[in-house]
């Protein structure tokens, strides 16, 4: 009995040190991503010092919406501390405020299209995909986008709310597969 009680000990000193890593990382903006819409690996939430601009990459919370439940109920979104226990998505800033999305087989903006931007019909499950009608991107939100063929990003869902804006993601050790 008296040979348990140190490995006991450890144990529990090792487990702690492992949550007290976690938990510091957490709040220290770390957050690790295993989508394929951006390099996998460790990527830190970096504070945004001036307006969310066209081109900035961003850790953004989507809203508790039917569409956003729904994308996790299809396994788009993983589980996280945003709103509906909804993961914070990585996705780069296209438009922002009074720009003009029109949304078709590919998008544009204010006329000139977007690179890696046309539509899928139906998912990798094949269910079907229902495009973002467009239009002028409202005060207080943000469209947002990934090169990734198969993201699921403002082509589907539209313009998202600003005010979920995390911060900046920064690589911090990733893999592109």
């Amino acid at each position: 009995m008296t040979c348990r009680a140190p490995a006991m000990a450890i144990i529990g000193i090792g487990a702690t040190v492992i949550i007290g890593l976690i938990a510091g990382g957490y709040f220290g903006g770390l957050r690790i991503n295993l989508t394929p819409s951006y390099p996998l690996g460790l990527w830190q939430i970096a504070p945004l010092e001036q307006e969310a601009s066209v081109g900035d990459l961003v850790f953004i919370c989507p809203p508790d919406t039917p569409t956003f439940r729904q994308a996790a109920e299809r396994g788009y979104l993983r589980r996280g501390l945003c709103p509906g226990w909804l993961s914070p998505l990585i996705k780069t800033i296209v438009a922002t405020r009074g720009q003009l999305v029109a949304v078709d087989v590919a998008v544009t903006i204010d006329g000139a299209l977007l690179a890696a931007s046309a539509l899928l019909p139906t998912d990798a499950e094949g269910r079907v995909l229902v495009a973002h009608h467009g239009g002028a991107v409202p005060r207080g939100h943000l469209f947002v986008h990934s090169d990734f063929v198969g993201s699921y990003d403002s082509r589907y869902f539209g313009p998202i709310p600003a005010a979920g804006l995390l911060g900046l993601a920064r690589p911090v050790f990733t893999y592109a597969p």
